[in-house]
């Protein structure tokens, strides 16, 4: 099974650092997010991965084409222009980058990568880490045989919420959840027919595709009450950087025992 991955926005909500990079390349504990979420992947069987590039598609292009060069110690010799690699550390993974557009939106990048699609197969986002378990998530797809299985999450409220009586503060909770409302997390699962619902470049796949397959009871619904995370924001990555710096990062599932 493959692993589509949208990778080609221009992450303007965290311009600080897309101005210089794609946002999937803006780093987490030294590594891209992008990469990150490949190893949440790998840690679940799925190595195969297609990336639709778009703004500063050339970036993630040079981190696979260099991997070693990122990865491991080299040695160069500048006489005879020869380059040896030392503990050589790489993932077995196979990934197809793809140039979908600068300005192509989500639906149009799904359609461009048409002709890499040869069965069910995973779809998220660039910019999301979680601790879903994927081997369970594609499991329950196959189960309710839907065209599409979006993993569905209840992200944290922005602020913290106070409890209040009079002029007197009752309970206080950091980030607590939102307004209840379960919304689209990533981390999908789709069958090549939805490739029929998307028109051109122009198409959202989070209006008219997933509408449509919703409308036909044909998107079925997978609940996360664990770690989910994007990364829209500064704020955000200085979170995720944390969680890594302190050895507490939920997603890094791959470090772990398999039960």
């Amino acid at each position: 099974m493959k692993a589509v991955i949208l990778a080609g926005g221009l992450g303007t909500r965290i311009s600080e650092e897309s101005h210089l990079r794609p946002k999937p390349m803006i780093e987490i504990g030294g590594r891209p997010i992008l990469w990150h979420i490949m190893k949440i992947y790998g840690h679940h069987g799925i190595t195969d991965f297609v990336i639709c590039c778009g703004y500063k598609g050339y970036m993630i292009k040079e981190y696979f084409a260099n991997y070693f060069l990122h990865m491991s110690d080299v040695t160069i010799d500048l006489a005879d222009n020869s380059m040896q690699v030392h503990n050589r550390a790489a993932e077995p993974w196979k990934v197809t980058l793809v140039d979908t557009g600068e300005l192509t939106q989500t639906g149009g990048r799904i359609k461009r990568i048409a002709g890499h699609i040869d069965g069910t197969f995973c779809l998220t986002y660039g910019d999301g880490v979680s601790n879903v378990n994927i081997r369970d998530l594609v499991a329950f797809h196959r189960d309710q045989g839907c065209e599409a299985t979006i993993t569905a999450i209840q992200p944290a409220g922005r602020f913290g919420a106070l409890g209040l009586d009079g002029d007197r503060v009752t309970s206080f909770a950091e980030k607590p959840k939102g307004d209840l409302q379960w919304v689209n997390g990533g981390f999908m699962v789709c069958e090549p027919s939805i490739l029929q619902r998307i028109g051109g470049d122009d198409t959202v796949f989070e209006r008219g595709p997933l509408e449509g397959l919703a409308r036909d009871r044909q998107l079925a619904l997978w609940r996360h009450n664990d770690f989910w995370q994007s990364m829209d924001t500064l704020r955000d990555k200085t979170y995720l950087e944390d969680l890594w710096t302190s050895g507490k990062a939920p997603w890094r599932v791959w470090d772990r025992l398999r039960g």
